[in-house]
Order: structure tokens, then sequence, then C-alpha cells
């Protein structure tokens, strides 16, 4: 089995979860805080509905969890956080472009290449909207419907949006898999 090894930051609250239980699963409400955007909401329901190794995703787990494939690439701890270091099974894993998944999070159309990038900002024009309007409002449901089909291609490695640069996730972290655990 080939592994690789990761890091994730964590709340501490994780470190007490996998001593505890051996296994950490990310639910909704230990992943967002009440001030979480309905966006980003909406962003995350739609990765864990369409990542594409879903059907292995373990009993208790809604949510991927987020990894980095650098030490240096992990977001600066703060007091009630740590740094999980993990060795895992590469074929857990799923890579998520960076550049992608932020096109998501603004709630943006994914275009397959330049000229649909071009088609889809004339239709933009001509209905006098933008993506966000067409995502948050009930207006515009061909567009939104159109928006939301293009966020497929966060698993297309073909098209690229910006950098080719990828996070990684997985749907739990085990115990066993912990190398070291660094605090602030």
């Amino acid at each position: 089995m080939q592994t690789m090894r990761v890091w994730t930051k964590q709340h501490q609250s994780v470190w007490q979860t996998l001593q505890t239980e051996g296994v950490y699963h990310a639910t909704g409400d230990r992943i967002f805080r009440n001030e979480d955007s309905q966006l980003m909401k909406d962003a995350y329901n739609w990765l864990a509905s369409n990542i594409p190794n879903s059907g292995s995703k373990p009993h208790g787990a809604a949510y991927p969890i987020w990894l980095s494939s650098s030490h240096a690439g992990t977001m600066l701890l703060t007091p009630d956080t740590l740094l999980l270091e993990l060795e895992i099974p590469v074929e857990l894993v799923t890579p998520i472009n960076i550049a992608k998944w932020g096109t998501i999070l603004n709630c943006s159309y994914i275009p397959k290449d330049d000229a649909d990038a071009l088609r889809h900002r004339r239709l933009l024009t001509d209905y006098n909207t933008t993506d966000v309007r067409a995502c948050t409002t009930e207006f515009f449901p061909q567009i939104r419907r159109e928006i939301h089909d293009s966020w497929l291609r966060l698993f297309d490695p073909d098209i690229q949006v910006g950098s080719p640069e990828c996070y990684n996730t997985i749907w739990e972290v085990k115990k066993e898999w912990v190398r070291n655990v660094e605090t602030p």
C-alpha cells in the first residue's frame, strides 16, 4: 500500500477525539461557525455530495477533511488549533484544485475553455446579471444550474483555471495515521 505524508490544521478537540475514539469525522457543527456565510455552506454541501469518492464516505462523516501536501503550505496555528502530520493511504485522497475551489467559493462558473468563458460572460451580460446574483436569487434558475453544473469540472484535471496547485481531502483521520502533533 502506497502512502503519502500530509498535514492538516485542526481544532484541539480533534486530537482529543482521536485519543478517545481513534477516528475523527468532520461534521457541520464542528466546521461551521455562526458567522460563516450560507454561500460557503452551500459550496461545502455541494463538495460533500459530489466528491468522486463520496461512495466511500464512512458513517458519521459529513464533510471531507482538508490536507496540505507540505508543512509550509499549512495555515498558521492559533491558540486553539494544532497541526497533525499524517501518513495516509494514497487511494483515500482526493485532490482539489485550489483555484477552481476558490471559483466555487465565489459562486462562479468554471469554464471548460476560453470560448466557454466568453460564452458564459455574454450570457450574464445578456441577462444583466452576475454569477453571484444568479446563484443567490430565484430569478435566474437556468444560469444557476449552469454554474452549479460547471462545478463538476473541479474534478477534471484537464480543465485548468489559474494554478494547477492542489489541496487534498480525505473523509476521516485515524489515530494510527498521526506521525506528529504540533501546537502553537
